[in-house]
């Protein structure tokens, strides 16, 4: 596959907490228009690697690309949904209210957003089903709904590529049932999704590829490849390899 195809390139790169590596020598690509899931044990680097593409980690050894373009100077292409525990769900603002914080890197201080940023936040919050709940405080939201939320606010940014992190965590059935029912059609629009996941259920009923990380990467390409036996027992401890095996026969 080509560069062209590869919107995502990470190049030998390494990160260090201290003298600890969080990553080391990951080398990799993800195509352009995926559905990627980053998978592993606790501490394999997951979280780590969303960050680095954000620039918010900075890198021991390595590069990592954006297209052609180093993280730097392609921040408007990333938008990243964080951890649900990371976010203040009290603060008293509105749904509208949230998915325009999507405009705010392109506003100078000054300034309200333009009509065309006012279409892009109509149109985010029409697509994931929000525009009646427009005046509502984000606090007053089932899970599901504070997450499509902030997936608008992500399509509001003008983003094409998001980096999520454990979308799904705390969410109850149907909600999961909807978040998935969204990152498929997203991948059939061409849409580049990069996420964290723990659940490995969840992972093979939505993903269509995958990134095994123990630090190091352990195998990455479409999800059956990346989940069968050999790469899980070299991810993951022992006991946790053989279950995962056993379920995935």
């Amino acid at each position: 596959m080509s560069a062209n195809h590869n919107i995502l390139r990470f190049r030998d790169v390494t990160v260090h907490y201290g003298r600890q590596p969080a990553l080391e020598s990951v080398t990799l690509d993800i195509p352009c228009g995926s559905l990627t899931a980053i998978l592993g044990p606790n501490g394999a680097g997951k979280s780590t690697l969303l960050r680095a593409c954000l620039g918010w980690m900075p890198l021991t050894r390595g590069e990592i690309l954006i297209g052609d373009a180093h993280p730097e100077h392609a921040l408007p292409r990333l938008a990243y949904l964080p951890q649900r525990h990371a976010v203040d769900w009290d603060f008293p603002i509105t749904v509208r209210g949230v998915v325009e914080q999507g405009c705010y890197p392109a506003l100078s201080f000054w300034r309200s957003p333009s009509e065309q940023e006012r279409s892009r936040v109509d149109r985010a919050m029409e697509e994931l089903g929000l525009t009646a709940l427009s005046g509502r405080q984000i606090s007053r939201l089932s899970g599901g709904q504070q997450q499509r939320v902030f997936l608008a606010r992500a399509l509001a940014q003008g983003a094409d590529i998001f980096l999520l992190d454990e979308p799904f965590s705390g969410l109850d059935l149907a909600a999961r049932d909807e978040l998935a029912h969204i990152l498929v059609s997203w991948e059939a629009q061409g849409r580049t999704v990069l996420a964290a996941m723990h659940d490995l259920e969840l992972v093979r009923r939505v993903f269509t590829r995958g990134v095994l990380l123990s630090t190091r990467l352990v195998a990455d390409g479409p999800l059956a490849a990346v989940l069968a036996e050999p790469s899980l027992q070299a991810a993951l401890p022992p006991r946790e390899a053989a279950r995962q095996a056993e379920a995935a026969r």
